[in-house]
């Protein structure tokens, strides 16, 4: 499992003082590039091999302006030519799970404009980080 951290922004909040919910699919992207940066993948757009298919986030519990949160993110699926990362979003203090999300990613050819095999190289390294069911 890979962990980061992130500071809930004035700007991310809405009038109630709360996260805003698209704030957390910004905090997703972020734990997904730093993801792919763990597994060794460059972050040149002329380099770049994923899409993201299908993102969803459930909201369990209410986030914070300066509140300081945890995305743990790991493996829940490695296909042939895709794989699902689950999220979940925790309040770094307490440990109180504050959302729920996931991510299905295809590893793209962009020249060709199709999907491809993925690597096993890519495959060994999404294993590391596979919860087991």
């Amino acid at each position: 499992m890979q962990e980061i951290q992130v500071q809930a922004r004035f700007g991310e909040t809405d009038a109630l003082g709360h996260i805003n919910n698209t704030s957390y699919f910004v905090y997703l992207e972020e734990a997904r590039m730093r993801f792919f940066k763990k597994l060794g993948y460059s972050m040149e757009l002329n380099d770049w091999k994923f899409i993201l298919a299908s993102t969803k986030c459930d909201f369990v519990s209410q986030g914070y302006f300066d509140q300081l949160l945890t995305v743990k993110t790991y493996v829940s699926r490695i296909g042939s030519k895709s794989f699902q990362l689950e999220h979940d979003i925790v309040c770094s203090q307490t440990q109180q799970l504050i959302a729920k999300g996931n991510a299905i990613i295809v590893y793209y050819d962009f020249a060709n404009q199709q999907s491809q095999v993925l690597p096993e190289l890519l495959k060994e390294g999404l294993k590391s980080y596979l919860l087991p069911a």
